[in-house]
Order: C-alpha cells, then sequence, then structure tokens
C-alpha cells in the first residue's frame, strides 16, 4: 500500500529542549481550527483515529510528520511558523525543510526497527499482567502481542487489510519510566523485528501524536 507523506523539519535558532507533546499543544493553540493538527472535534470531544498529523522533538530540531489527509494540514500551516512558543522559551525558526514523498505500508519480509523514543505499550490491564509475569520469556511474549495489536489497529485506520499474519520479535528491550500527561508510565526502548513495512518517524502504541513510540528502520 502507497500512503501520502509530508516530513517537515524546522531548525530553530537554539536547540529545542522540550518534549513533543509541547510541539503538538502550541501547534493546537494556534490552529484550532484544523482538527488533525489536535485530534479534536469543535465541541473538544477526541477524535479516534490512527492520528494524521505526528509531532517529534529530536536532536534539538521539530519535526511535523502529515499521513494522507495530514498532508494538506500541515502543508496548509508551513508558511505561518516563523517561530516556537514552548514551555516559557520562544524559538525563532531559522530553517524549514519539507519533504513530500509516496511511501510502503503493509506486510513484507522482515524488518528490524528501533524505537528512538518510549513506547508505552501497557495499559492498565495488561500492565498488572506484566507486573505478575516472572520472566523475560512471559513478558516478551505480551509484548509481541501487543505490538502485533498496535499494528493491527492502526492498519484498520489506515484502511489497510492485513492479508497474513504478522510476526514480531522483540529484540533488547529496557524498561524506562516517563509520565503522560503528568501521569508516571513505563515506556520501553529497544529494538524489534517484524515482516511489515512502517515508516520511519511513525509512532506505535499509545500517544503518537505527543511523540511516544517513534520507531526508525534499523539499517
Amino acid at each position: 500500500m502507497k500512503l501520502r507523506s509530508y516530513k517537515l523539519i524546522l531548525k530553530t535558532d537554539k536547540p529545542i529542549n522540550t518534549y513533543a507533546f509541547s510541539l503538538r499543544g502550541f501547534i493546537g493553540r494556534q490552529f484550532p481550527q484544523l482538527e488533525l493538527l489536535h485530534n479534536h472535534s469543535t465541541d473538544n470531544t477526541c477524535i479516534y483515529i490512527f492520528p494524521r498529523v505526528q509531532y517529534h522533538i529530536l536532536n534539538g530540531h521539530a519535526m511535523i510528520i502529515g499521513i494522507e489527509e495530514g498532508v494538506d494540514a500541515v502543508k496548509l500551516i508551513e508558511s505561518s511558523l516563523l517561530q516556537l512558543s514552548m514551555q516559557r522559551e520562544v524559538y525563532k525558526v531559522i530553517e524549514k525543510d519539507g519533504i513530500e514523498s509516496e511511501i510502503d505500508y503493509g506486510i513484507t519480509g522482515l524488518k528490524e526497527y528501533s524505537f528512538l523514543t518510549p513506547w508505552l505499550a501497557l495499559n492498565e490491564k495488561n500492565y498488572e499482567k506484566y507486573q505478575r509475569m516472572g520472566t523475560w520469556a512471559e513478558r516478551k511474549e505480551l509484548l509481541e502481542s501487543v505490538l502485533i495489536g498496535n499494528i493491527i489497529s492502526m492498519s484498520k485506520s489506515l484502511g489497510y487489510t492485513v492479508s497474513e499474519p504478522i510476526k514480531a520479535t522483540m529484540g533488547q528491550m529496557k524498561e524506562v519510566p516517563t509520565k503522560l500527561k503528568g501521569t508516571p508510565m513505563l515506556g520501553f526502548l529497544g529494538t524489534f523485528s517484524v515482516n511489515f513495512e512502517i515508516p520511519d518517524y511513525w509512532g506505535i502504541g499509545k500517544s503518537v501524536s505527543r511523540g511516544f513510540g517513534t520507531i526508525r528502520r534499523c539499517r
């Protein structure tokens, strides 16, 4: 399956020293009329789709990814992004690098990926189950099933029919403490392999529009 994508990198006058959720919050406040930018409808209810616009802070730069209809939303605001105001800091945008492309998505041969930001794999029920497990082998199997579920859910939202079983294998993985909306969460960093083509800098799992679960292909 081919999907439209637009990757916008914003370089600023100083390295950005905050998190992707601050970038998402700033953009959402600046452009409240564009629902795809913040996934909230006009009555402030959440729009439950795989986010068509995702935000990242990587290596001190801001990155905004538009997917399918999100491409047009990102391109629409690009010229207006002259500065970013986040966490009481103002960052002047000095360079913009936008790349539009058609990207592959779907079942393929086995590929290895790494998480660049913590993957929020566990909901409350799975967290309790994970904590009760005594061995890494059991926990690994649970995480693999969660990852497969994340990919299936993402595919449904994008209108992609998964034509054969998804096979996932966790590589080296470590637990990392993180926070979501001020609430302590358990995240994971590491590598995994799966017979699925996932574009670079997409997020997997919970709160991907806020920069969690960002992946990149290992090459």
